[in-house]
């Protein structure tokens, strides 16, 4: 195991320390469009139109003004993606390996002390979002906040407060635990954030977090 990388649960800066509160120069956003489209039939979802503009673009333009810089991770269409004027990153593992893939990537190029990333299709996110985040993080002293929202039960039963695992904040320190992670063949982000102490913060619209995973999705969320 890397020597360097973050143990589970380690608090002993935080608990000596008290963190004070984040500022939005200290953190770094990265919109997530790596993915392969697979149920949008093989297209790049992040180039796809959502009221006349990219997915990915839309995504960047609400996150931009939460945070002091932007990235994007994306494994196609490189210099598409560059005209969005924030750089852009691709995967260092191959064949799509999923968000954690994307989240590596981004804390390697990390330039601020906290990283925050959010999917390209959910583009109704909360613009509190990041401060939401970086407030919980901070009055728990937790190595990750992540948001958690109310889904229905698609059985019909009532809905259930679920973690919405690729909208966290996260300080760059932790990228030795996610590499040593990675290393070990596993890719479920509530696997690695398990090994750490997560804060889940609640929002109540659901719909914020609604994802387009179909063409059909997509259009639906569109006013």
């Amino acid at each position: 195991m890397d020597p360097h990388a973050a143990e589970p649960h380690d608090r002993t800066a935080a608990a000596s320390d008290p963190m004070a509160p984040l500022s939005r120069a200290q953190i770094t956003g990265v919109v997530l469009a790596g993915g392969r489209g697979a149920r949008m039939g093989g297209v790049d979802k992040g180039l796809q139109p959502f009221n006349g503009v990219p997915l990915a673009r839309h995504a960047l333009q609400r996150l931009q003004p939460q945070v002091g810089a932007c990235m994007i991770n994306a494994n196609r269409h490189l210099d598409q993606y560059r005209n969005f004027g924030v750089p852009v990153l691709a995967d260092t593992l191959p064949d799509y390996a999923g968000p954690l893939a994307g989240f590596a990537s981004a804390l390697e190029h990390c330039q601020t002390p906290y990283l925050v990333t959010v999917p390209c299709d959910s583009p109704l996110f909360p613009a509190d979002l990041v401060a939401r985040l970086a407030d919980a993080l901070v009055r728990e002293q937790a190595d990750i906040a992540m948001a958690s929202a109310q889904e229905a039960d698609e059985h019909g039963g009532a809905p259930a407060w679920r973690a919405q695992p690729v909208f966290c904040l996260l300080p760059a320190r932790l990228r030795p635990s996610l590499n040593t992670f990675i290393a070990s063949g596993r890719r479920k982000i509530d696997a690695w954030t398990a090994l750490h102490k997560t804060v889940l913060v609640p929002f109540d619209d659901a719909r914020a977090f609604a994802n387009a995973n179909t063409l059909e999705q997509l259009q639906a969320l569109q006013p």
